[in-house]
């Protein structure tokens, strides 16, 4: 722990991304949980409209940040991109806060705020290119403790924002919040220098923008992305079911709803660095592997779970598992085009994208045939399904076919 933490805190670049990463947690921390309850409740949009403006702002979200991934590699720099996204961030949260009204709200969740998120995999791919003459497991370790600081983010944040304004008329200031800390990821990077990509990528980075998304597509890359969002898929399915099994099955109440969320998060961050040193010793293979077999086990105990303690005696299981599926596969997903920082990194929020629709299809399915238990099963199934993929496509004679490919491109 103390080495990785040394490790990040040595090179400026990475430590630029970790502060950054820190404040664009800091500014979803804020406000997520609060976005159904501003507008629907406060704004009067419609369950109805709400979901269809969540879904079509994850479109823009993952649109965003494979074309600044793009663009990105063809700069050969990060600095322009994120300020500009900073700003996004800083202006869409603002006009929510500031003007509070369902059409200022659409167009903020619609198009600022989506664009700012592109900055995730920004962060993300400056580190990678900052740190292109690490040793493998030192740039192995830099992502798991960069994830950590993201999760840390999401410890501390809610509850900080959540006491401030208890009591209030509104959780709007909660955007207020988010604006200032979009603000000071905005200084952070305008004062701190950025390394730029390096020149022996420069035909690469300039690849034109379809040519950049047939890489996306292609028959090496996309299967692999599938594989890791039907593993991922099941930690939306958990954030869906979790709340219900607990109060309803399980016999449970919100309050402990908020403290298991509570404690999975917490031991979150010392389990990505456990993950982290599994991965170096190991593979990332091996390590998503385990940790999605782990999670599908969690999820299957959670189905048959009828009482509160069953679910706070699966806390620790739930944590191992959760985090090697949100630190493992930053580093597997930019291996695969990692050639191009920007674009690589830009498969996490792909990742991100398609794992939230197969959440939605397992969930409307397991709750159409079952009841919330039963789809906590049908999620663990999808994990299953997205680990035997992945051996599939990366047994030992997949990895000549990878090679073949990589050498016809």
């Amino acid at each position: 722990m103390l080495s990785t933490l040394t490790l990040l805190l040595r090179h400026p670049p990475v430590r630029t991304g970790a502060f950054a990463i820190f404040l664009f947690g800091a500014a979803g921390a804020a406000t997520s949980p609060y976005m159904s309850m501003i507008g629907i409740r406060e704004l009067g949009l419609s369950d109805r409209a709400y979901s269809v403006l969540i879904f079509a702002a994850a479109l823009v979200n993952v649109s965003a940040s494979i074309a600044a991934g793009i663009l990105v590699d063809r700069l050969g720099h990060y600095r322009r991109p994120m300020l500009v996204a900073s700003l996004f961030g800083v202006a869409g949260f603002a006009m929510v806060y500031a003007f509070p009204s369902a059409p200022v709200f659409v167009v903020a969740t619609l198009l600022f705020i989506p664009v700012y998120g592109s900055i995730n995999s920004l962060i993300f791919a400056s580190i990678r290119a900052a740190s292109a003459g690490m040793a493998a497991r030192e740039l192995i370790a830099v992502n798991s403790a960069v994830r950590a600081v993201l999760s840390l983010s999401w410890v501390l944040v809610p509850g900080i924002v959540g006491a401030l304004l208890a009591g209030g008329p509104s959780m709007l200031p909660a955007f207020l919040f988010a604006s200032t800390a979009c603000g000071a990821c905005f200084l952070l990077f305008a004062f701190s220098p950025q390394k730029a990509a390096g020149g022996r990528n420069a035909n690469t980075r300039r690849s034109a923008f379809l040519a950049s998304l047939g890489e996306i597509a292609s028959g090496r890359v996309l299967p692999r992305v599938v594989a890791i969002a039907l593993i991922s898929s099941m930690l939306h399915i958990n954030g869906a079911v979790l709340p219900l099994v607990v109060t309803g099955k399980a016999g449970g109440t919100a309050v402990d709803v908020g403290v298991i969320v509570g404690i999975v998060a917490f031991l979150e961050i010392v389990f990505i660095v456990f993950w982290g040193w599994v991965e170096a010793r190991t593979s990332a293979r091996f390590a998503m592997i385990a940790s999605a077999s782990v999670y599908a086990a969690y999820l299957v105990f959670l189905g048959l779970a009828d009482a509160p303690r069953d679910v706070y005696v699966l806390t620790l299981v739930a944590s191992l598992g959760a985090a090697g599926i949100i630190s493992v596969p930053i580093t597997y997903l930019q291996d695969l085009i990692a050639e191009r920082a920007g674009l690589g990194s830009s498969l996490i929020a792909v990742n991100v994208f398609l794992s939230g629709g197969l959440s939605s299809l397992a969930f409307a399915l397991g709750t159409a045939i079952s009841d919330y238990a039963g789809t906590a099963i049908l999620g663990a199934f999808s994990g299953v399904c997205g680990i035997a993929l992945l051996r599939l496509l990366d047994r030992p004679g997949g990895a000549a076919l990878r090679e073949a490919d990589d050498g016809g491109t």
